[in-house]
This record gives structure tokens, C-alpha cells and sequence, in this order.
């Protein structure tokens, strides 16, 4: 029986779909192309009586693709840069999820 569509991550996150690229800068210098499936949904966080309305920017890749990346990493999708803010979070399926603030908020 052959594998289902969604088994084959790589046909699942081709840039030709909607998928995007991605470039990761390790802080020890090093680069790394990835393709993901980038969020950047609507969050009004309160804390108290305090409101603040901003974004919470996500980018899904392979697990494979972000091992080693951690908090402090960059992250370049077309020409806009953003700080990883936590390590690479797997999700048991093979994908995990970098969790990121624009830079410059």
C-alpha cells in the first residue's frame, strides 16, 4: 500500500505550493536553508488591565531541518528578519514548530 501524500514531507512543504523559504542563522556563524509553512497570526495579550495587540510569528518545518536551532538564532523569510525565541518544538510527527519575534517590536 503506498504511503500517504502527507507522509512525504518534502512533497507536503514544496516552495511551489505554499510553502516558503527560509534562511536560519546559527549563532556560531552557520546557515541553514529550510522550507516551512509560516504564521504570523493576530494576538492581543493582556496581563492585568494592560492590553498590547501584536503578532506571534511561527514557522512549521521538518524536524530534521531545525535540530540545533535554539533561542537567539535568526531567521530571514523574504528579506524580514526574526529572533528565535524558544529551541525547535517537535510535534511527534516529524515537524516542528520555531516560535519567533520580529525584530525591530
Amino acid at each position: 500500500m503506498p504511503k500517504p501524500a502527507w507522509d512525504d514531507l518534502d512533497a507536503f512543504l514544496r516552495d511551489d505550493e505554499f510553502a516558503t523559504v527560509a534562511t536560519v542563522r546559527l549563532q556560531d556563524g552557520g546557515t541553514r536553508t529550510v522550507r516551512g509553512i509560516f504564521d504570523d497570526p493576530y494576538l492581543n495579550a493582556q496581563l492585568g488591565e494592560y492590553e498590547i495587540d501584536t503578532t506571534r510569528p511561527r514557522l512549521l518545518c521538518k524536524e530534521a531541518d531545525v535540530i540545533g536551532v535554539k533561542r537567539g538564532d535568526l531567521v530571514d523569510i523574504d528579506g524580514r528578519v526574526y529572533d528565535v525565541m524558544t529551541g525547535a518544538q517537535p510535534d511527534g510527527t516529524g515537524m516542528a514548530l520555531l516560535e519567533m519575534a520580529a525584530q525591530g517590536r
